[in-house]
């Protein structure tokens, strides 16, 4: 039996049902639909829509992260690690009940800053970027280290914090000192800062990690504060404080630990915290898809399906820049599978187009982007029977 035309490039060999059904291995990975579906929602909403029209495929669900949002729920249904309740603060400084993951036979513990410190968790408008800081999060590290964890990995992403870790390490016990051996206490007046005073007691954690979706550095026109600072409200003449503030820190710790951190990609995600824990506390910063997929052992899995359906909210040339969408891709391209995503929505095609066998986006192509955003598992469904109803005409074979 000779295979329709869609079939001659899959990777591993389908199988044929005594029918004559052609029966395709489907990975499923999308990341989240920021503000729509988790990861976990929106596979489910891609299955439910290819099984509508192919039955009787082989699929496997693999919900994926890069370190942004989600990343440590991913990374505790993996493991299956236990979720710890615990209470702390925001970044406002406001009383919070939030949570972290424990996989007790690994001891491993598993934190997500967004939980803690993001920006989705406080009132839109209410407070301005120099009144919040990264202490809540330095809490619950403290609260963690009484576990005595081998592990500890801290994702990044969502988070509504430019301080450099500077809350985080005062909540450890660090201190902060102007010139007159006085208290820093506000991020904002590290203008100030001249020297540091390292605390006495230290985390018990022995493998450290920070998990991060993005490669910017701490300083500069693609540091944290100049690329995403705007995003969490700074306004155009307040971003030469904030450069300032962290270039100020920036110095000081280099000199007192003997490290230049600034200039590691990843120092700038969550406004610096990566720079944070890298210079307070000694984590490795990792990209956190690699993290991920290196725990799920992702690319033997990718190696035996015929095709791969990821996706995120918004495709467009970012996606390329370290996001989970665009490193799936890259895998999927080393081992010559191919590899469709699903939007909702798209821009810059005609550079994306070498690195999916096809970009199908809810909008405008199905819906509008109101009833996207108030049914996006719904849509999302729609969009992948119809992908799997072209698969069967072939006509994904010839879309470029």
């Amino acid at each position: 039996m000779s295979f329709p035309n869609n079939f001659e490039h899959c990777h591993s060999t389908p199988k044929i049902t005594k029918l004559g059904f052609v029966q395709l291995h489907i990975i499923i990975a999308p990341d989240k639909f920021k503000g729509s579906l988790s990861a976990t929602d929106a596979a489910t909403a891609i299955e439910s829509g290819w099984k509508r029209a192919r039955l009787l495929d082989k699929i496997e669900k693999i919900p994926i992260t890069d370190g942004g949002d989600g990343f440590g729920q991913i990374l505790a249904n993996i493991l299956g690690a236990q979720r710890i309740e615990t209470e702390t603060i925001n970044a406002a400084h406001e009383p919070i009940r939030t949570h972290w993951w424990w996989h007790k036979e690994s001891k491993t513990a598993i934190v997500e800053s967004a939980n803690i410190i993001g920006l989705a968790m406080l009132p839109a408008g209410v407070y301005h970027p120099f009144e919040l800081d990264t202490f809540g999060l330095g809490l619950v590290l403290q609260q963690i280290s009484n576990y005595a964890p081998e592990v500890c990995i801290v994702g990044l992403g969502g988070s509504s914090t430019n301080d450099g870790g500077f809350g985080l390490a005062r909540a450890l016990g660090w201190r902060f000192l102007d010139a007159e051996e006085k208290e820093i206490q506000r991020w904002p007046d590290l203008v100030n800062l001249k020297k540091l005073i390292r605390p006495s007691n230290k985390l018990t954690f022995k493998k450290r990690i920070v998990g991060v979706d993005v490669k910017n550095i701490l300083l500069g026109k693609y540091g944290a504060t100049r690329i995403f600072g705007p995003q969490k409200g700074l306004k155009p003449d307040e971003l030469p404080l904030a450069e300032k503030c962290l270039r100020q820190l920036s110095t000081v710790v280099s000199a007192y630990i003997q490290k230049n951190l600034h200039k590691t990609a990843g120092t700038g995600a969550a406004g610096g915290l990566g720079f944070g824990l890298a210079a307070f506390l000694d984590f490795r910063i990792m990209h956190g898809f690699k993290i991920f997929s290196d725990l799920i052992c992702l690319e033997k899995k990718l190696r035996a399906a015929d095709l791969v359906i990821t996706g995120e909210g918004m495709i467009d040339k970012s996606s390329m820049m370290g996001k989970a969408v665009g490193s799936i891709s890259k895998l999927c391209k080393r081992h010559h599978i191919k590899c469709i995503a699903l939007a909702g929505q798209a821009k810059d095609l005609e550079t994306l187009t070498k690195h999916f066998e096809h970009i199908i986006p809810l909008v405008p192509k199905f819906t509008s982007l109101e009833k996207s955003l108030n049914s996006p598992a719904f849509w999302l469904s729609e969009a992948a029977e119809s992908l799997a109803r072209g698969y069967l005409s072939g006509y994904c074979s010839s879309a470029k």
